[in-house]
């Protein structure tokens, strides 16, 4: 990783030129949802979600494009921020910020018409993509074949996200460094084969996080690999995550999670489309019960202009790898984006 701090450092050279005179623009969504959940307490159903974000962008003299982002939380407050250089040595976008990681925004890349299996909050999900809050350094560029590679590294995975000449101190004291790296490959493009491969994408990922730095503790690592399809109307996808927490005091054991997404989606026209989506998660926990949790989900989406409405129903055996635990959901949601 230190190549990636060395191109942020030359970043901000570039970034010496003077500015043209940019732009900035506002987007949002708001969405209001119905939910109720089987076999327990439902309460008020209702919810909603707000966001906004706020991007200005402008080029340099050499090329160079510039581009601020900073998001919000549902009561305005201060969300997550981003600048980002694009096209630096007309090869690679470099980026500093804290929205989001490269595995993060890779959990589930099945195809589904409204939500992930568990996206409603059927069953219990421990995702990869941990480190989606921190403040890092990313590097992205395209390479011949391989395809769209992103890496991310964070100094410290301590939570915090500093303002302009602030530092973190000795939060967190006992947690070190953070990686996560992703790459999107587009089967079509491969030499000989892809010929035969054409709709076929394969996305991998990995995330190493330093979660405790005292001796003979281990880091948590994630891993996964999504292969998806696409043929006229029809999407199919199927992706395997594997996660560890690793270790934060020495003579625990590791809490691991084996987990299988699978979605199948038909666009029945240009608004409207339904797909069926499956979530297996395997957990290894020496100090719990650990049957196999299963999701299923049926989703239905419309979407019209700006505005979704989305619906789905879902069901989860063993819930919470508890033996014969149940968690079903049923969801309704309205949003607008603008």
């Amino acid at each position: 990783m230190k190549i990636t701090k060395i191109l942020v450092a030359l970043s901000f050279l570039f970034a010496v030129s003077t500015a043209n005179a940019g732009e900035l623009t506002v987007t949002g969504s708001i969405e209001a949802t119905y939910n109720s959940q089987g076999g327990s307490t439902t309460g008020n159903p209702l919810g909603t979600d707000r966001e906004l974000t706020f991007t200005g962008t402008t080029e340099l003299d050499n090329g160079v494009t510039v581009t601020v982002m900073q998001d919000t939380s549902d009561n305005l407050g201060y969300g997550d921020n981003k600048i980002t250089f694009g096209g630096v040595a007309g090869l690679f976008d470099i980026y500093v910020g804290a929205d989001g990681s490269p595995v993060d925004a890779i959990d589930d890349v099945t195809p589904t018409a409204y939500e992930e299996a568990n996206g409603s909050g059927s069953g219990t999900l421990n995702d990869i993509g941990g480190l989606a809050g921190e403040m890092g350094i990313g590097v992205k560029f395209t390479l011949p074949i391989l395809g769209a590679v992103d890496a991310k590294y964070i100094p410290k995975v301590d939570g915090t996200e500093n303002a302009d000449n602030n530092n973190s101190g000795d939060a967190s004291a006992s947690t070190g460094s953070g990686e996560s790296i992703s790459i999107k490959t587009n089967l079509a493009e491969l030499p000989v084969v892809g010929a035969f491969l054409d709709g076929a994408t394969l996305t991998t990922g990995y995330e190493t996080d330093e979660v405790s730095t005292v001796l003979n503790t281990s880091d948590g690592h994630d891993l996964t690999a999504a292969l998806n399809y696409s043929v006229g109307n029809f999407a199919f996808g199927i992706q395997r995550k594997l996660h560890n927490e690793g270790q934060t005091v020495a003579t625990t054991d590791e809490v691991r999670y084996k987990d299988l997404a699978m979605g199948i989606s038909y666009a029945v026209n240009d608004a409207l489309s339904i797909s069926y989506n499956t979530y297996e998660s395997k957990r290894h926990n020496t100090a719990a019960a650990n049957f196999l949790q299963e999701t299923d989900a049926i989703n239905i989406g419309y979407t019209v202009a700006g505005m979704t409405i989305g619906f789905q129903e879902a069901s989860t055996d063993n819930a919470g790898w508890v033996q014969n635990a149940t968690d079903d959901s049923r969801t309704l949601g309205v949003s607008v984006a603008f």
